[in-house]
Formats: structure tokens, sequence, C-alpha cells
């Protein structure tokens, strides 16, 4: 059955990798979920001035608050396999190729570890850590944040004969990035500064409480 032309488009979530240094986007850096979450849990941790300071200082704000999002992506192999012309890779490996590319994200390359390798057997010195991709968490047009990946499982609920794997559940974790993590002058900084306005934005759209509605005709 066609969907109606006045349907709503559905927006998928996702992850936008971007080269560390010249922000393009990386080489199949757009990572579209193939079913939204049903929920998306974010977690804000206040940076304030530690406990025991200054009385004056007990009002005072260090830094944007840190916050963490939690999701569980689910890929499923189903709709590909009744059109097994069109998806031949999921008929030869499942939904290997799409875990494969989660997976990557929190791998150096091997071209990477082999130059890396290379470099300590001539001696160098001193071997930088790899450069991973800044990752950009999209969930619309309007919540895009730079995020760093700090918890990573799968879960693989159904194989083909051969053990290729059918459905799976990936748990993300994610840090946000704020500008005391990023250059504030850089793209990874103006995208996160982006993100902050865009919060701000919408506080400005909330409705405004009244004090009778908490039983006070007078401010404290």
């Amino acid at each position: 059955m066609s969907m109606s032309p006045q349907s709503p488009r559905i927006l998928k979530g996702g992850l936008v990798l971007l080269d560390p240094m010249s922000f393009a986007i990386t080489p199949g850096g757009i990572i579209v979920m193939q079913y939204n979450p049903d929920t998306v849990t974010r977690t804000l941790k206040v940076k304030g001035v530690e406990e025991g300071g200054e009385r004056s200082e007990a009002l005072r704000l260090t830094g944007p608050a840190v916050e963490t999002i939690k999701l569980d992506v689910e890929i499923d192999a189903t709709d590909q396999l009744e059109n097994p012309q069109r998806n031949a890779n999921t008929v030869q490996y499942g939904i290997a190729p799409q875990l494969a590319q989660l997976e990557t994200l929190v791998y150096p390359t091997a071209l990477n570890l082999q130059t890396n390798y290379a470099l300590s057997q001539q001696g160098t010195l001193e071997i930088m850590p790899i450069m991973a991709p800044l990752s950009l968490f999209v969930w619309s047009a309007t919540r895009i944040a730079p995020v760093r990946i700090t918890e990573f499982s799968i879960t693989e609920e159904a194989f083909d004969p051969r053990l290729n794997p059918l459905r799976a559940k990936v748990s993300l974790g994610l840090r946000v990035l704020s500008i005391d993590d990023l250059f504030f002058s850089d793209k990874g900084g103006s995208l996160y500064m982006a993100y902050q306005r865009q919060k701000e934005s919408l506080a400005r759209l909330s409705q405004a409480g009244s004090l009778a509605a908490l039983g006070l005709t007078s401010a404290p």
C-alpha cells in the first residue's frame, strides 16, 4: 500500500563523522539508524564550584554541564531479505556490514596501527595518539551535538545458517563534547555553541509559570 502524500516524512537519527583536521565528512561517514530508538536518555551533570568552597561561589557555574546520552539502536535484516536480488550483501553477510561500520568508530584503522608500528621500529621517540573522526550525534536538524562514544555493546539476537547475524541491538553511550573539550574557535567548538544556543532558543519558547500556581502571592 502506497504512502499517502499527506503523510509526514519520518526523519531518522544517526551519526555524521568529520575529519578532525579538515572537518569534511569522511568517506562512508554518514550512519543512518535503520529504526529510531524508542527512548533517548540524556543525563546532565552540573559543573559548579566544589563543596566546601567560598560562600560567594556557591551559585557559580564553572562550565557547561557534562551531558551524556544513552540509546539502543536496533538493526534487522528482515526487510532486506524480502528482496534478495537488490540486497546481495545482506544475503551473504546478514547485518555484519552495518555492525562493522559502527564497531570501527571505536577502533584506530589498521593502516594507522601499521604506521605507528613501523615508526616504533624506526626508533621514533614519541608517537602521538591516533586521532579519531569527530562524531556528530544528529537527532533532527535542530539537535546536532559533537560527541565521543564512551560505551558500546552489541547483542546479536538471530543468525542465518552460516552464523551471520540477522538481528541485533547496539547500546551506545555518548558524551557531548563542549567548549571545555574542543577549541572554541574551530568547527567543533562552533557546533557545540550552536547546540547550546538552540537549547536557549527553545527555553525562551516555554511558557513562564506564575507564583499563584505555587501557592504564593509574592516573591519569597
